[in-house]
């Protein structure tokens, strides 16, 4: 358990493709490639004839309500998950929160934000950051976790997180990457019977939405009301409203499944191109579930460099904590760009 500010919570991949990284191969943002879909930028477009009125959210919030089976006063629109961190930083009165990592860094930087003394729960490489719920203090009124979890690609079992639940306690579960896990197994999203359990859900990802920002909170109505009660005024624009329409349809939601069994068939494909290179030293953590890796390699920061040198960007892995100097995380891509990277972190080892 640690309590120290440690890396920098604020780094995210989007810095490995800024400025002089903008035409490099990325591989360090996990945003499907080849994403929004043509028929989702043409639902965004039509909303733009709204844009004198003022956003009404209560179709879309209707709608992610239908797709989880839940009343409307449990589900709370938000401009993308890194939002709703926010909120429950800000609108939560919370005496010891806990934070369990290696995990995204916003729901920490943001409850630090707020004046918060955040602790953490390090899970162990040693075990394939495989999560024990005895590891958080009994007395923790808010515990975070992802699942799957960035950067890892772990994920938990449903039966081992509700075991984290509690009377008295919020237990924050981020399934911004559930979606790509074929089936949504071990998803939360849609459970009532679990004490203070909120799941926060994106649609950046899959549906290449990060300049839009779209995403929802799930979790119990009075949870729901007071980060409600905390957010501006018409905090999601008409767009984001249309899209959150559009990607929890019948229709998105078939097309999200078909890509979350492409993309584990080309993760296969990326955890068999680094196999061979075990006997130079890459060790990946496994079962990978998640569009993404993780990676322990010797000299990870100069391997790093001699990639984008090469032309591939990868995200850094010691700004999470719990991890260090030797930790890469790898987006999942095609073959044809799997296969080059390869071939490059080969070289970039030698």
């Amino acid at each position: 358990m640690r309590t120290e500010a440690g890396p920098d919570l604020r780094h995210h991949g989007d810095a490995e493709v800024r400025d002089a990284g903008a035409g490099l191969t990325d591989l360090a943002v996990n945003v499907r490639a080849d994403t929004p879909p043509r028929w989702l930028r043409e639902e965004i477009a039509a909303s733009l004839t709204g844009l004198a009125a003022y956003p009404d959210g209560r179709a879309a919030r209707a709608a992610v309500a239908e797709r989880h089976g839940l009343p409307v006063e449990r589900v709370l629109l938000t401009a993308g998950a890194a939002e709703a961190f926010v909120l429950l930083a800000r609108a939560l009165r919370v005496r010891r929160p806990v934070v369990v990592h290696p995990q995204f860094t916003e729901p920490e930087a943001a409850l630090r934000d707020a004046g918060h003394a955040v602790e953490r729960v390090l899970l162990d490489a040693r075990d394939g950051f495989r999560l024990d719920p005895a590891l958080v203090p009994e007395d923790a009124d808010l515990v975070v976790v992802g699942n799957p979890t960035n950067p890892t690609s772990v994920l938990h079992p449903a039966g081992v997180l509700t075991r984290l639940a509690r009377p008295g306690r919020t237990l924050v579960v981020d399934e911004a990457f559930m979606d790509a896990v074929p089936g949504e197994r071990e998803a939360l999203a849609g459970r009532t019977d679990v004490p203070g359990l909120v799941v926060l859900r994106s649609l950046t990802k899959t549906w290449g939405l990060a300049g839009l920002r779209v995403g929802y909170v799930l979790g119990p109505p009075d949870t729901v009301a007071a980060l409600e009660r905390a957010q501006p005024l018409w905090p999601v624009s008409t767009p984001a409203l249309a899209a959150t329409r559009a990607c929890v349809a019948p229709r998105a939601l078939a097309e999200a499944a078909h890509a979350a069994h492409r993309t584990a068939a080309d993760r296969a494909h990326l955890l068999a191109g680094l196999a061979g290179l075990a006997s130079d030293g890459v060790r990946v953590t496994g079962p990978a579930e998640a569009p993404f890796v993780l990676l322990e390699v010797p000299d990870a920061q100069g391997v790093r460099g001699r990639l984008r040198e090469l032309g591939y960007a990868v995200r850094r892995g010691d700004t999470f904590p719990g991890l260090g100097p030797d930790w890469l995380r790898v987006a999942v891509r095609d073959r044809a760009t799997t296969a080059g990277f390869v071939e490059a972190l080969g070289k970039a080892l030698a």
